[in-house]
């Protein structure tokens, strides 16, 4: 029979492992999300705030959903998109499951003018979990950025939403589901923009051809085809390529035959040069226009992403493939230097974003998490500014992967890497590769009211925390995320 030092000794230890669990269950309890705002984010962090030349003032509030388009404008543009949950057909492929619009994915390209105003009738008629669309690299009012939770409730299956936006820059996007993104994404809820310059440029194109990449499971199709395309030209004439990289990891473009960059992410680069024996590389989310020149005989091969390729020039001749290059081109350096609109040096708001991991819990999971300045997601930092801001965002990768980051609602200016000056035509991005140990210093003007996302574009790295929001002075949402409308953005 125990002795009663052995009875007190085995009830301490039952009161301190009974105690430890308890307390471990309150901790695991504490992770879990429920319902809640993005307006609660972030703990009071503003995001490591080195200098601040404004100061919180008395901004009337507005509801993300009064920041719209002029709503008695009538529309130039305007396209129904239905969405469904269906087998996709790829043709020189194998079927697979997954989403369309109006039956096909990628769905249909959208084509506006620029100073077009754009209206887009959502219909969701079978995607079980909602939908939402929003409009990668397009500068949309908030209420137009269809991220389900902060500017909407995910559409339900049966209902529709309207979208309206004016197609202010001339340039290459794309759309796509913000509503459980990293499985309806993959799954080819999306498609392309393309905004064509109000005025037509003087250098005529013969050809412009969109070059949308997707991976079907394992198969890698060129607008949603398993197959490599070809576009007729005339000796000597250029085709102009908008290559949009919709996957989860960076995409690599070369040619044998010399090509120009003419744009990134929608912006024109300024004095391009052509690229020989180097190849590019576009971030997920990002875009890229080149132009490549048909040959006097013959046709000239350009690879979009490692397995398809385009050949330009004669259609009764084709062009053999070409090893992809060792060398990458450095956007950093790249064409001619001109002046910006705004001066980035004299900032009134300057933000780190340091991206790391470590061992955690969010909403119950355990893992190995992104982490946003050391924090944990939902702890991570909001970065809080006032319209008319010039801000400064210096990018830390302090993790071990690649990760394409990517802001809504604006365009920014890579001002640096690793200290390094940009010294070619502005480098304009909404969707960045910062690779492991890189540190960017990028710069953009607070010009367009809202609560916006500023997140990787490696899907699955959002879903785990590496997630965070521009916040406007005065802006409020009514939507939450994990409530009764089922808003689950990532």
């Amino acid at each position: 029979m125990p002795s009663r030092h052995d009875l007190v000794r085995r009830v301490a230890a039952g009161i301190a492992l009974t105690g430890a669990l308890g307390l471990g269950v309150l901790g695991w309890g504490s992770t879990l999300l429920g319902e809640y705002s993005v307006m609660d984010m972030g703990g009071g962090q503003a995001g490591h705030v080195h200098n601040s030349a404004t100061t919180p003032g008395t901004a009337s509030t507005v509801s993300v959903t009064g920041l719209i388009a002029d709503p008695l404008r009538a529309p130039d543009v305007r396209i129904e998109l239905v969405a469904r949950k269906q087998t996709i057909n790829i043709p020189g492929g194998r079927p697979v499951e997954g989403y369309t619009v109006n039956g096909t994915s990628p769905g249909p390209t959208i084509r506006a003018r620029q100073g077009d105003l754009v209206e887009a009738v959502f219909v969701n008629e079978s995607v079980l979990a909602g939908a939402t669309l929003h409009w990668h690299g397009v500068d949309v009012p908030n209420e137009a950025d269809g991220v389900a939770g902060i500017t909407q409730d995910a559409v339900p299956v049966g209902g529709r939403h309207v979208y309206r936006f004016t197609a202010d820059d001339a340039g290459t996007y794309w759309y796509h589901s913000h509503q459980v993104s990293h499985e309806q994404v993959e799954g080819g809820l999306l498609g392309a923009v393309v905004i064509d310059p109000a005025e037509p440029p003087s250098n005529q194109y013969e050809s412009d051809a969109v070059a949308l990449l997707h991976v079907y499971g394992g198969q890698h199709t060129l607008n949603g085809r398993f197959q490599d395309e070809h576009v007729q030209a005339g000796p000597g004439t250029a085709v102009r390529v908008r290559v949009i990289n919709t996957d989860q990891g960076t995409a690599a473009v070369w040619s044998a035959a010399p090509f120009r960059v003419a744009a990134t992410d929608g912006h024109d680069v300024n004095g391009p040069a052509a690229v020989e024996g180097r190849k590019i590389l576009i971030p997920a989310g990002g875009r890229l226009d080149v132009t490549v020149q048909a040959p006097a005989h013959g046709s000239a091969r350009l690879h979009v992403g490692g397995a398809r390729s385009i050949t330009i020039g004669d259609p009764a001749t084709g062009a053999p493939p070409s090893r992809q290059p060792t060398d990458t081109l450095d956007l950093l350096a790249y064409g001619d230097p001109a002046p910006l609109n705004f001066d980035p040096q004299s900032p009134d708001r300057t933000f780190d974003y340091v991206i790391g991991r470590r061992l955690g819990l969010i909403d119950g999971r355990p893992g190995n998490f992104w982490t946003v300045n050391g924090q944990l997601f939902p702890g991570v930092p909001m970065f809080h500014v006032r319209q008319g801001d010039v801000v400064h965002l210096r990018i830390v990768n302090e993790s071990g992967e690649v990760h394409p980051m990517h802001l809504h609602g604006h365009h920014v200016v890579v001002l640096s890497r690793d200290g390094i000056p940009a010294s070619g035509s502005p480098w304009w991005v909404d969707s960045l590769d910062v690779h492991p140990g890189e540190t960017y210093e990028i710069a953009f003007v607070a010009d367009n009211p809202g609560i916006w996302s500023d997140h990787c574009h490696t899907l699955p790295h959002a879903v785990d925390g590496l997630v965070a929001h521009v916040m406007y002075e005065g802006v409020t949402t009514p939507f939450t995320i994990n409530g009764g409308a089922g808003n689950q953005p990532e």
